[in-house]
């Protein structure tokens, strides 16, 4: 809104300082200031009033060291990390550019996806919450939406590199010439492409379509048929995982703060012409106004760690930890990093294998021996390491470090092919 606002000033009065807001850099600086003010500011109001309403965490007896503790303290504190994210967003970035509004919609969606689950837990006191195939439902609308959007939006584009030599075969209109820092000219060609990154190679870049060639030539313009369920499973996979990692104070909102730092970097190279042409990654346009977004959903989760560290004094609840999932699933299909997921999100990986390799071989177990057996003490992984005596302050640190050396590999994969 803002934006919007001092453009008209600056263009109809001249307005002093009015500029300024044509820069994304200013107003992502602007929007993860705001994002904490709201967070850290407003949250010690919001944790009274859920108090006052008595909306508390019910917490199941896991013979966990500090457990009982935690009985009663405010849960659905999601709901300041969404106001903390959407706000700075509204009122600082273009809200008209399909990727801002994608990642509006995908918020809001999960987050009322977390909140119903709260909501039945907490006031209906069904403990069960959401029933899961609600969830999943949710979670599949969601990726239909992001993953029709990306391919079928005549607005999502990307530029790639051409030969001088090839110049002649494409329209000048779609023809973008960058010059260098050594002052040599570069062409952009505009395509519209279900394309990804794929890391560690030399020929860095997946085309979905090529999948369905492999069958028939003909078929490349239906690899929504392939990248939708993608896209669908991707962001069911992930959101899960960060409502799972979302189990000890300050897990989830302190490993999400660094994803989103590392998605802040490629949503900004790739969303400049002159440092992906000079770093050799996919270009997309309009995607650095993604950068305000990101930059307000950091500011958003390390407000809430300010109120969530050891010892919470409130939760975030599925209403956070379900869209903090849901965003960081659509944030990196959309800046076309999703095959990089398993390396960034290496947190919520294990944290997701821990359970299922825990429940598939109780089962396996059961079915052979008559009783079933464990291979940890407890999953997801966060609690094996409670039940060995760990604390949680160090079980969280510990995972953060892992989080920011993935985070720091991630990154790498811009050079390292």
């Amino acid at each position: 809104m803002f934006y919007y606002l001092f453009h008209y000033l600056e263009h109809r009065f001249n307005f002093p300082g009015a500029g300024l807001f044509q820069f994304i850099s200013f107003r992502s600086a602007a929007a993860i200031i705001l994002s904490l003010i709201i967070s850290m500011v407003f949250g010690k109001y919001v944790i009274k009033y859920l108090l006052r309403k008595q909306v508390g965490e019910t917490v199941r007896d896991l013979g966990l060291d500090g457990q009982k503790q935690k009985q009663g303290t405010p849960t659905m504190g999601g709901l300041l990390i969404l106001g903390s994210i959407l706000i700075p967003t509204l009122l600082f970035a273009k809200v008209d550019n399909i990727y801002v509004l994608l990642m509006i919609i995908s918020t809001v969606w999960m987050g009322l996806i977390g909140f119903l689950d709260d909501y039945i837990k907490v006031f209906k006191k069904d403990k069960k919450g959401l029933a899961g195939k609600f969830k999943v439902i949710g979670q599949v609308g969601l990726g239909i939406i992001v993953g029709s959007t990306l391919f079928f939006n005549k607005g999502v584009t990307i530029k790639k590199e051409i030969d001088e030599a090839d110049l002649a075969k494409y329209p000048a209109a779609l023809v973008t010439p960058v010059q260098d820092h050594n002052g040599d000219f570069h062409y952009m060609v505009e395509e519209k492409v279900a394309i990804t990154t794929i890391p560690f190679v030399k020929t860095h870049e997946f085309n979905y379509g090529k999948v369905l060639t492999l069958i028939n030539a003909n078929w490349k313009d239906y690899a929504w048929v392939i990248y939708i369920p993608i896209v669908i499973f991707i962001i069911t996979a992930v959101s899960n995982g960060a409502n799972l990692t979302d189990g000890i104070d300050g897990l989830a909102s302190g490993t999400s703060a660094i994803i989103g730092a590392t998605l802040g970097v490629f949503a900004y190279v790739s969303g400049n012409i002159l440092f992906a042409d000079y770093l050799n990654v996919m270009y997309i346009p309009n995607l650095g106004e993604l950068t305000i977004f990101i930059a307000a959903f950091i500011g958003a989760c390390v407000g809430f760690l300010w109120y969530n560290a050891y010892p919470a004094q409130v939760f975030m609840g599925d209403t956070g930890s379900l869209a903090l999932g849901g965003i960081i699933a659509a944030l990196a299909i959309i800046i076309r990093k999703e095959l990089l997921i398993p390396v960034l999100c290496g947190i919520f990986l294990v944290e997701n294998a821990s359970v299922i390799i825990q429940v598939a071989y109780f089962k396996r177990t059961k079915a052979m021996y008559g009783e079933g057996r464990r291979i940890f003490l407890m999953s997801p992984l966060h609690h094996h390491y409670q039940k060995k005596g760990m604390q949680e302050a160090k079980i969280v640190s510990r995972f953060w470090i892992v989080g920011i050396l993935l985070a720091i590999l991630t990154v790498a994969t811009l050079k390292i092919r």
